[in-house]
């Protein structure tokens, strides 16, 4: 097989595998339902992209089920033309976390699960291997801005760092070696249905993992792991377990910890990225590269101070200096405790300054599950500018809009608006600091707003 046909070929997560196959000497095309700068970029690095839910998507040299394989994304419609085709001919389909399991298989994989955290924490851990000597190949769920790209390689290195997904249950697929869990809180319950199915999905995660590999758990979950006779397992956070922080000093617009692991201490290491959350981050990634065993302090030690972080999360569009200076920062933050965590970052950066939040809500399901909660977590805004929902792969819910999350929202300052007006309804405020979150496409409206502003 020397062909790769990608169904859903816009997605973060296939824009990896295909950039990989392309390093391979592969031929890659696909499908994507729209065009989007990760397509443009994917087209010009030379993936054949279309757009047409039809046969005519498909090139003729990718019809031969003896020479192309496809892969296809599980939030593609099971109706979709292309892939009923593949799926009725006879191709080899495969998921794209079974392409990444197999990946795992031939190396030494670094899956990096959890409700939140984990793309930020595999990005951080790839920047590290990637810095020092042994290098790593990365597939990462974001944009890491040090490499603009989402794909790391190295011919030499043993190492594979992944971004091992719950959707679908798609992290189920991987064989880890270094497994780490950075949170369980529930969600994708349009998948799992209840709190308890959820947990015991990362539960049989951590089953997976390959003999002699290790364990990696945030501590203070509910998760009761179940990982494999002779695999250690370890914990972490900010303020306890084997791996964790100490000395953290905040001052300047910087963060500086010591990190703290089993048999040692690295002293001052400065986060790139100041935000407090990141603390935990970082303690996870480096945690996870030191159970490599190949450790190396003063590399990592620079990494982290110049780690840029991915795209979309905790990205500044503005930044004015001074006395009264604005600025707009964009967080992927779509579940409830990950906007709130991002508010109070904010928050604690701007302290005396008027916060604006815009939110997007991602997904009828995860607004009708946890509709409370987003409003819990706005409500910690000065003021609140509340989008329609972002629907992504599903179609309305009855009785589901932004208004159900609007009407508990608590502070006086609240608009609810459709994205086309965002721009035009922030132009007419006089924000000091607007932070957009949700997993939409709110982000794509920012370089206009900062133009016209």
């Amino acid at each position: 097989m020397k062909k790769i046909y990608f169904v859903g070929a816009g997605g973060i997560g296939m824009a990896a595998l295909e950039r990989y196959y392309l390093s391979q000497g592969y031929k890659v095309a696909g499908y994507d339902r729209t065009p989007s700068p990760l397509t443009d970029a994917l087209i010009k690095e030379g993936v054949n992209i279309s757009f047409e839910d039809s046969m005519d998507a498909v090139p003729e040299d990718f019809r031969d089920p003896t020479t192309t394989e496809v892969v296809y994304t599980p939030a593609i419609p099971h109706d979709n033309v292309p892939l009923s085709f593949f799926r009725d001919n006879g191709f080899q389909l495969l998921k794209r976390a079974a392409v990444l399991g197999n990946i795992t298989r031939s190396s030494k994989g670094l899956c990096f699960a959890g409700t939140h955290g984990k793309t930020t924490t595999s990005s951080m851990a790839a920047h590290i291997l990637h810095s020092g000597s042994v290098g790593c190949n990365a597939f990462l769920g974001g944009i890491l801005r040090n490499y603009n790209s989402n794909l790391l390689l190295s011919k030499d290195s043993p190492y594979s760092v992944i971004e091992a997904d719950e959707y679908d249950r798609s992290f189920h697929r991987l064989a880890p070696y270094i497994a780490v869990i950075t949170a369980t809180d529930p969600d994708h319950l349009d998948i799992y249905g209840t709190e308890e199915a959820y947990l015991e999905s990362f539960a049989h995660f951590t089953e997976l993992i390959q003999p002699g590999g290790k364990l990696l758990v945030h501590t203070g979950l509910k998760l009761v792991p179940r990982p494999p006779v002779g695999v250690e397992t370890f914990t972490y956070s900010r303020t306890s377990g084997d791996f964790h922080a100490d000395n953290i000093r905040h001052g300047d617009g910087s963060i500086i910890f010591d990190f703290v692991y089993p048999d040692g201490r690295l002293s001052d290491i400065e986060l790139g990225v100041p935000v407090e959350i990141n603390v935990d981050n970082a303690v996870a990634a480096l945690a996870a590269v030191w159970l490599t065993g190949d450790f190396e302090a003063e590399s990592a030690r620079q990494a982290i101070k110049t780690f840029m972080g991915p795209e979309r999360r905790f990205e500044f569009h503005l930044k004015e200096n001074g006395p009264g200076g604005r600025a707009i920062i964009d967080d992927y933050a779509h579940h409830p405790d990950e906007l709130r965590q991002s508010i109070a970052s904010v928050k604690a950066l701007y302290p005396d300054r008027h916060l604006t939040v815009a939110f997007q809500p991602h997904l009828y399901s995860r607004t009708r599950d946890f509709a409370p909660e987003f409003a819990d977590a706005l409500s910690a805004a000065d003021s609140v500018i509340l989008i329609d929902i972002y629907p992504a792969r599903e179609l309305p819910i009855p009785g589901v809009s932004s208004k159900i999350i609007f009407d508990r929202i608590k502070c006086d300052d609240k608009t609810m608006i459709s994205k086309e007006d965002f721009v035009k309804t922030v132009k007419n405020r006089n924000f000091e600091i607007l932070l957009t979150a949700g997993a939409g496409d709110l982000n794509l409206y920012l370089p206009q707003l900062c133009n016209e502003i």
